[in-house]
């Protein structure tokens, strides 16, 4: 049991990795709120392991393959509610603030 938990903190911490590089590429940063960020990563990570994609946590899966890529993390839908709300609906990805 303890090697699956490092096995899963290892998933984690590289899912992690993964979206603070994402964010920075394309001129994002991640929720300041570390709790928040923590239970999306912990979703993702989740959800990959059940399903084989890292498929949103807060969005419903149709179980149609083609369907569910559009909600694959980043989904579709992030770029257009960071622009319209100033972070994607799951509150992973955040507009920066201007300083």
């Amino acid at each position: 049991m303890a090697e699956d938990n490092a096995e899963v903190k290892e998933s984690e911490e590289q899912m992690l990795k993964w979206a603070r590089a994402y964010a920075k590429k394309h001129g994002f940063v991640l929720n300041p709120d570390e709790k928040q960020v923590e239970n999306v990563i912990k979703g993702l990570v989740r959800i990959k392991a059940k399903f084989g994609r890292s498929y949103c946590p807060c969005r419903i899966r149709t179980g149609d393959e083609e369907k569910d890529r559009k909600i694959e993390c980043p989904c579709a839908y992030h770029e257009d509610e960071i622009t319209k709300q100033g972070h994607c609906h799951c509150n992973l990805y955040f507009k920066p603030e201007k300083t």
